[in-house]
């Protein structure tokens, strides 16, 4: 016999701890915590990290001080050791910018269909990351943490608000199969999360699931059966372990194909879209096609119940070191259609209200450049970055935040990347504090130890 206190010891820290934290896990409760502002989001994940100032942040100031040596004897504190190694030399933004849409938002040349949708964007100017590497800051993005192994944002959400339609997944994600973020699957992973709610990859093409559809040669009745079958020999071998998420979470997987056989063909049907509708999302364009198909799917995959869509540019497409000019025009004539169509067709169909569309990269970049290098280009910035919402309850035309004089660091109203995740969340119904799962002895979040909902925009 042992006393209350012995007890409670062996429970959490010896063969109890198991199923403890089972406990633990499950009486956080899933559903939304207040009203949603929206049921559904689609990220546009723009990796390699966009120019601020040659985007959403024009600085004049730069165009005065273009090619003078910058003292930067204040300012060498980085977490890129070699960056201050030689002189460098202020950069002015070889795009140009005007204003648009009745807010009078200033936007770049570089991002003309976009900046149409003026009035539909809340702008932020002052996102801070923590880490000027492209593999942990593009885990901070997704995961909010520099370091693998934790649930991304997707999985956090399908984890805290469900499945919308049971024969699609609730989270899909779409990178861009020329490069694939950092890590992979990591990125859309479930971490310590269980497995059920990890992203599914989709790709834009005529199969956008590997080997989902069966063999044409055999018959349907003997695929039921087989099924069956299969359905009887899982549900014996679950239930025999049943303690083991993993294994539930195949089974599942299973289950989910064998449904998805129907729905996915009819919801992806892109073919069979309007000519019209293919030419507004670029798809008779390979510059604009991948992006574009990928846009459209996503489109299509909210309205048809999936909760959580992300879609990637190229692993450091954006990652401009040596000329800014050259590879952010490449990547805006990629991207800037597709996206712009993307909004468009939300607004037309009426689900903009209640889809969440969220544009970023992993951190924005620097007003210099080398002074020895021939070719002007942006190195990695941490200290700011600009990124807009659209749609699900922000609030259009308003802009939120405030970089120096040179677009180095932000200065005004500054928000970290768990702020952004914590506003995301709460347009979705959840409130990221709340919002937890029960792992390595504490309840874990997609915020850490909380973020700030950016209320200047809702």
């Amino acid at each position: 016999m042992i006393n209350r206190r012995q007890f409670a010891y062996q429970g959490v820290f010896g063969i109890g701890s198991a199923a403890l934290g089972q406990l633990l896990a499950a009486d956080q409760g899933r559903g939304p915590h207040h009203a949603a502002k929206a049921d559904a989001c689609i990220f546009l994940g723009m990796l390699g990290g966009v120019s601020q100032v040659d985007t959403f942040d024009p600085k004049p100031k730069l165009k005065e001080l273009d090619g003078k040596i910058m003292d930067w004897s204040k300012e060498k504190k980085t977490d890129q050791p070699n960056l201050f190694a030689r002189p460098r030399k202020f950069v002015a933004s070889p795009f140009t910018f005007a204003k648009y849409g009745q807010c009078g938002r200033e936007i770049s040349n570089l991002l003309p269909e976009t900046a149409k949708h003026a009035d539909e964007l809340a702008l932020v100017r002052s996102v801070q990351s923590d880490n000027g590497n492209h593999p942990a800051a593009v885990f901070q993005m997704n995961t909010g943490f520099i370091i693998p192994g934790n649930p991304s944002m997707g999985a956090w959400i399908t984890y805290g608000l469900g499945t919308r339609n049971k024969n699609l997944p609730a989270f899909v994600a779409m990178p861009d199969f020329r490069s694939i973020p950092f890590s992979g699957a990591q990125q859309w992973g479930s971490g310590y999360l269980p497995a059920e709610y990890q992203g599914m990859v989709m790709r834009a093409a005529s199969e956008p699931v590997r080997d989902l559809a069966s063999p044409a040669a055999v018959e349907p009745s003997l695929i039921a059966a087989e099924r069956d079958v299969m359905r009887t020999l899982n549900a014996s071998f679950g239930e025999r372990r049943s303690d083991n998420a993993d294994l539930q979470a195949r089974i599942d997987s299973y289950e989910l194909a064998y449904r998805m056989q129907m729905e996915v063909p009819r919801v992806l049907s892109i073919d069979a879209e309007p000519e019209a509708v293919k030419e507004m999302y670029g798809l008779n364009d390979p510059v604009t096609a991948s992006f574009g198909r990928r846009c459209l799917m996503a489109r299509k995959l909210v309205e048809a119940g999936v909760r959580f869509v992300e879609i990637f540019t190229p692993s450091q497409s954006w990652d401009a070191h040596g000329d800014i000019l050259k590879n952010h025009e490449k990547n805006a004539r990629e991207t800037d259609k597709p996206i712009a169509a993307l909004l468009t067709d939300l607004k037309q169909r009426g689900l903009l209200p209640r889809t969440l569309v969220v544009w970023m990269g992993e951190f924005g970049r620097t007003p210099d450049t080398p002074a020895d290098q021939p070719v002007v280009g942006r190195d990695h910035n941490t200290r700011c970055q600009s990124m807009w919402f659209a749609g699900g309850g922000v609030k259009g035309g308003s802009m939120v935040g405030g970089t120096d004089e040179i677009g180095h660091k932000a200065v005004e109203d500054v928000y970290h990347m768990h702020d952004v995740h914590a506003t995301i969340l709460h347009l979705m119904g959840l409130n990221d504090m709340r919002l937890t799962y029960y792992f390595a002895g504490r309840n874990r979040r997609l915020t850490d130890l909380g973020g700030r909902t950016i209320r200047q925009i809702l």
